[in-house]
């Protein structure tokens, strides 16, 4: 899968991935900023490579679909692809399970400064960095279940994602 054309199976296996993330979204929705969102999209990334972006795509307009458009629509455009992108690239050095249990945290520490982007443009920096900071305690929260996450979940999901995309080719 390292091109962005998409055959069939890449359709379908994508799309499988794309209703796990969704519930896995639904599924820890009651727990504040503990998602496997982040979790799912590096593995999905490591197998996958750049088509993960069409997953990326689709999750957003799932989550508009049940939760309407609002400014964090936005957020999703580039806050997904950005951790895509950092994926690939870390890929290409054959970055370690460490790498990326840190690599979520600090995904989940920064989300709302990332977030922040959109409020510079609606209340400029007084918004944004007054949005950001409200939500550090929550980010806190984001970046410890990340990396707990990760921590227990990285291997079997990679040991999965071996076997599926084995079988796949």
């Amino acid at each position: 899968m390292s091109d962005l054309r998409l055959s069939t199976k890449d359709i379908a296996y994508l799309g499988i991935s794309l209703a796990i993330l969704e519930a896995s979204k639904l599924a820890l929705d009651l727990l504040p900023n503990v998602e496997a969102i982040t979790l799912l999209f590096i593995v999905y990334t490591l197998f996958y490579g750049r088509k993960t972006i069409y997953v990326a795509v689709g999750f957003t307009v799932i989550e508009c679909f049940l939760k309407g458009i609002n400014v964090w629509s936005v957020m999703y455009l580039y806050i997904w692809p950005l951790l895509i992108v950092l994926v690939f690239i870390a890929g290409r050095h054959k970055a370690g399970r460490v790498f990326y249990c840190i690599l979520s945290a600090f995904f989940g520490l920064f989300f709302g400064l990332f977030c922040s982007i959109p409020y510079l443009f609606i209340g400029g920096w007084s918004m944004a960095v007054t949005w950001w900071v409200a939500g550090i305690p929550y980010d806190i929260i984001h970046c410890v279940s990340n990396f707990a996450l990760c921590l227990l979940l990285f291997k079997p999901l990679c040991a999965i994602m071996r076997r599926v995309t084995s079988e796949w080719q």
